[in-house]
């Protein structure tokens, strides 16, 4: 792997920027925060702290998105209760629970909602839908949302994969976004603001020092894990290729130090699939034969084979492509054993996991036909270029 650009400053996240001055609009004013563990500035400092700090008795409410405000919840579709922080006694509001949007109550008290999180870059992450629905209440209630804006960690220059389509749009994917979106949670929420029509009163607070062409490696900033299946940025690198394992009876890695790098099945042959795998498929990264035993999730205790996945070039790997081509490899050699996994997903009981994850029904069958990956790319390029187009209104870091 190519070493990092090196850089004379860290970027700073917007945190960083609401204690440089844009802070001023929010004095007086009654505060909550949709936050998590890597909602920290570049010391480290967690943002409910700075934002206390910042406005002393201010802070009213927190709200904690998938995973639990502290990352403390692992798997999918285990929710959160609702708790009081120790630290500010003051009120933590699940938006993983019963409700996934704030509620009248919760922001009956409030006249702004801060949000704060780390994006990891790919579609299927419930961040960006979080931060939809807290767009959503906060025009429903007349109250303003500010976004602290943080860095794309798989840079925001490249996009790949289909458009999601409408009838799938789910909480893993709420707009018609590809894979690999590139865009940053700002960029997201002025998008949506236009996209879904929403009246809300928006402010971002963007980044110093970040450029487009950036990897995380890059930006200076220490990887604090966004999700408990997201432990380092090179999870992150895969993860917009290897979260399709989800959809499927293969093990996505979780019960290891390593998910979505790690994956495979008891039934795999890992021989037998690199025999058939296209090498021009597979650009930037080399597959490593791999053991491993979950401990929970799919195949608990059983022994799984398979692969690691090393990316060695990251500006040459296409993690979207690379995943699909490994999960025809998977179909061909195994049509007995291989399976989709059945609902539910993410809070959806009826659709296929799968459909929801590649947000297309008609890709999924084509991907069974087995037909060429290089063919289904060039059938979603001339939407992936409108989209491309359409996302520029919206790029805050040129």
């Amino acid at each position: 792997m190519n070493p990092p650009c090196k850089h004379e400053q860290a970027v700073a996240p917007g945190l960083d920027l609401l204690a440089q001055g844009y802070q001023n609009g929010l004095k007086g004013a009654k505060l909550g925060l949709v936050f998590n563990q890597a909602s920290v500035d570049k010391n480290l400092r967690p943002a409910k702290e700075v934002i206390s700090s910042l406005f002393p008795g201010g802070l009213k409410a927190l709200f904690g998105p998938q995973h639990g405000a502290g990352g403390e919840d692992q798997d999918n579709m285990v929710e959160t209760p609702h708790a009081i922080d120790p630290d500010l006694n003051i009120p933590i509001y699940s938006l993983y629970s019963e409700t996934r949007e704030p509620t009248a109550e919760m922001l009956d008290c409030l006249d702004v909602l801060i949000v704060d999180l780390q994006d990891v870059g790919t579609r299927v992450y419930t961040f960006a839908s979080t931060m939809l629905q807290c767009m959503r209440a906060v025009a429903r209630e007349g109250k303003k949302l500010v976004v602290l804006d943080r860095p794309n960690p798989l840079d925001g220059t490249r996009v790949e994969g289909n458009l999601l389509e409408q009838e799938f749009f789910s909480f893993v994917g709420p707009w018609r976004l590809p894979m690999r979106h590139g865009l940053t949670m700002a960029e997201m929420a002025l998008l949506f603001r236009d996209a879904f029509k929403l009246d809300c009163d928006l402010e971002v607070v963007p980044m110093a020092g970040w450029k487009r062409e950036m990897l995380w490696p890059q930006t200076g900033l220490r990887w604090i894990m966004p999700s408990p299946n997201m432990p380092s940025y090179e999870t992150a690198l895969v993860y917009p290729g290897q979260v399709i394992w989800e959809g499927t009876n293969l093990s996505e890695g979780r019960g290891t130090c390593r998910p979505f790098e790690i994956f495979g099945a008891p039934f795999l042959e890992p021989k037998r699939l690199q025999v058939v795998l296209d090498p021009g498929l597979l650009r930037g990264c080399l597959l490593q034969e791999f053991r491993f035993r979950p401990t929970f999730h799919k195949w608990t205790g059983k022994l799984c084979k398979g692969f690691f996945l090393h990316v060695v070039e990251p500006q040459e790997f296409t993690p979207y492509r690379t995943s699909l081509a490994l999960l025809q490899a998977v179909m061909r050699l195994y049509p007995d054993k291989f399976e989709w996994r059945p609902p539910p997903y993410e809070y959806e009981h009826e659709k296929l996991p799968m459909d929801l994850i590649l947000g297309s029904r008609a890709l999924r069958e084509k991907l069974e036909s087995l037909r060429p990956i290089s063919q289904l790319e060039g059938e979603w390029e001339e939407d992936l270029e409108e989209y491309r187009q359409i996302r520029q209104k919206y790029l805050l870091y040129q």
